[in-house]
């Protein structure tokens, strides 16, 4: 038996090779690694993401029967002093958190009922009484920017954007012409608004505009409803009681320091009060107001594992018997 010996420039090149062959091995298992390391994360996100999402709807599920029950004991009537409303609230769970809250969404000026026109007249007399109440919350909010001139323009804008054609209602109405002539063009909805947030895509509504507002407006899904309940506005919220009876922010609120917690059983009740009698509403006014609400909101903020979803969920009430989610979307608005 022979025994070759190999030069040394051969061995070199050799132990080279062999040692090239394990960097690139150790990059590509490296390589590997890493990949695997960020799939297994971006799965145990997604189940984290998914996990309080479920979260968000057992909420929301516990929401429909808090005011199923509710509605059941008392059909004709909702107010503050109701299970359903009290406020915020936080329930710990396994792995994370679950917080809620329930609006009423009859406690808002809808902005979905601007799409009510009364007529083609640019006249004050002629506008629907949900325009008039837009435009008195407006300048009642006492923006800097914000007078009756400026307030008409907006509710213009804002009536143009809801209604079905593309004609401009008035002087301070805004349609497609105008939106599609900007740096980003677009069309105007010509439809019902889905969110509050939707103001920002509207002619003129300026981001200090829609915060203002935002505390005292909401949008109810593919609804014109404007009727107003009594018993579930709050007390700091008085000016939007101010715009619908276009009367001084002192009567307004003197109007609903007067009302009891468990508020009033018939809207009569109301305009029995001393205050509201001697302010002398007019009927179209008066049907304003109700009390009793068909429909909610449930803001709900759910976590796991350090992953968080906001879900928002819009019931209607039917017939006091039945809750039917019309609408549910994900993130803050």
């Amino acid at each position: 038996m022979y025994l070759i010996k190999m030069p040394t420039q051969v061995r070199g090149i050799a132990l080279i090779s062999v040692l090239l062959i394990v960097a690139l091995a150790s990059i590509l298992v490296t390589k590997m690694t890493g990949s695997l390391v960020l799939q297994l994360q971006r799965t145990s996100n997604v189940m984290s993401n998914q996990q309080a999402y479920w979260y968000a709807l057992g909420a929301e599920s516990f929401a429909q029967t808090v005011l199923k029950s509710t509605f059941n004991e008392e059909e004709d009537v909702t107010d503050l002093a109701q299970f359903w409303a009290q406020g915020e609230t936080s329930y710990p769970v396994e792995g994370g958190r679950i917080t809620g809250e329930i609006l009423d969404l009859q406690a808002c000026f809808n902005l979905n009922a601007l799409r009510i026109i009364a007529n083609n007249s640019s006249g004050n007399n002629d506008k629907s009484e949900p325009r008039k109440a837009f435009e008195r919350l407006l300048v009642g909010l006492e923006l800097d920017s914000v007078d009756e001139f400026a307030a008409e323009g907006l509710a213009d804008a804002l009536t143009d954007w809801l209604d079905e054609d593309s004609s401009i209602v008035s002087a301070g109405g805004a349609e497609d012409s105008d939106y599609s002539g900007g740096k980003f063009p677009y069309l105007a909805a010509n439809n019902y608004l889905a969110s509050v947030g939707e103001l920002r895509a509207i002619a003129n509504f300026t981001p200090a505009i829609i915060q203002a507002l935002k505390e005292y407006v909401c949008v109810i899904p593919d609804s014109e409803l404007h009727a107003i309940n009594i018993n579930t506005i709050s007390p700091e919220h008085s000016v939007l009681l101010q715009a619908l009876f276009d009367i001084p922010a002192s009567d307004a609120s003197e109007m609903l320091g007067e009302r009891e917690a468990e508020g009033f059983d018939n809207v009569g009740d109301f305009f029995a009060l001393p205050s509201v009698a001697s302010a002398s509403l007019s009927e179209e006014i008066k049907q304003q107001i109700v009390v009793d609400s068909d429909y909610f909101k449930l803001i709900t903020i759910a976590s796991f594992n350090n992953s968080n979803v906001d879900l928002n969920s819009v019931f209607q009430v039917i017939n006091n018997t039945e809750l039917q989610v019309i609408a549910r979307s994900i993130g803050r608005e």
